[in-house]
């Protein structure tokens, strides 16, 4: 199994940027970012093909959010923008060794413990 790491969440307010960071302890065809607030399920945020680089967005954060990859390190970044108290929650890293950015949570292979992104008004 794929080991990730996430680092890079905090607490912030209101509209300031925020830059989450995943490193992959192997090469991976597709990585991607969930989030989970209190009392609600994991959520797909964005997804990123590691060798196409193409991208894929939950409506929530298309062109607040930006997913980057960079296989050399094998490291996915997440920029934050005109972050909300809605974006609160706990940022989870998930990668996926077939093709394709599914948002359903049970078709990724490997998941990390998750950092912790909490947003003020």
């Amino acid at each position: 199994q794929v080991q990730l790491v996430e680092s890079g969440g905090g607490l912030v307010q209101a509209g300031v940027s925020l830059r989450l960071s995943c490193a992959a302890s192997e090469r991976t065809n597709v990585m991607g970012w969930f989030r989970q607030a209190p009392g609600k399920e994991r959520e797909f945020v964005a997804g990123i093909n590691m060798s196409g680089q193409y991208t894929k967005y939950a409506d929530s954060v298309k062109g607040r959010f930006i997913i980057s990859g960079d296989n050399a390190k094998n490291t996915v970044y997440l920029q934050m923008s005109s972050l909300k108290p809605e974006d609160t929650a706990v940022y989870y890293c998930a990668t996926r060794r077939f093709s394709g950015i599914p948002v359903d949570r049970a078709l990724y292979d490997s998941w990390g413990h998750g950092t912790q992104v909490t947003v003020s008004s």
